[in-house]
């Protein structure tokens, strides 16, 4: 098995390429080791000390580290947990835990505003910040402000401000006129 591994504009994070589908729909972000229970996979990942988070998505593994460690000393030992995993045929996720499907549902009166939201961040900006190593995912819409939730290589990113900001939202702005102002929000 090789398994090739590509920067992001993350520096703390790598995307890991294992050249078979990881998750068949949706992703799953662990932002922590506790959150890692469901995942065989995400466990043995954050077994590899220096690891802060995980982040799956269709066909890749994004890994973010600490601060404290360089990626020359754990990269060879996330390549071997994520190999031995693979090789070992175990699920990636535990028995009925499923991947996130991506955005928050929306009630109310801006239904049609936030469909074609969605439509745009599915159809424009998550192939995008997928090839990045992350996901962003609609969390709300309330007075002209889109919330998004950035995961993988994308929380934490020195760019995602920039990206937020002059991309996702001149984007949204410039399709859809309801639309004031992007913001972030935690997960």
């Amino acid at each position: 098995m090789f398994i090739q591994t590509e920067s992001t504009p993350n520096p703390a994070t790598l995307k890991f390429l294992p050249g078979q589908t990881v998750l068949e729909i949706g992703t799953a972000d662990f932002p922590s080791a506790e959150a890692a229970e469901k995942s065989p996979l995400a466990r043995r990942i954050f077994a590899v000390s220096g690891v802060s988070g995980v982040f799956f998505g269709n066909d890749f593994v994004t890994v973010t580290k600490t601060e404290s460690v360089d990626w020359q000393h754990i990269k060879p030992s996330i390549l071997g947990a994520i190999m031995e995993h693979f090789q070992s045929g175990a699920a990636v996720m535990d028995g009925e835990a499923k991947a996130a499907g991506g955005h928050a549902e929306h009630t109310g009166e801006d239904g049609d505003i936030v469909r074609q939201i969605k439509e745009l961040l599915d159809t424009r900006v998550r192939p995008a910040v997928a090839q990045d190593g992350g996901d962003i995912t609609f969390h709300g819409f309330e007075r002209g402000v889109v919330y998004l939730h950035m995961q993988g290589a994308c929380a934490g990113c020195p760019s995602s401000t920039l990206t937020l900001k002059m991309g996702i939202e001149n984007l949204l702005r410039h399709y859809i006129p309801e639309v004031t102002e992007v913001r972030p929000v935690a997960a």
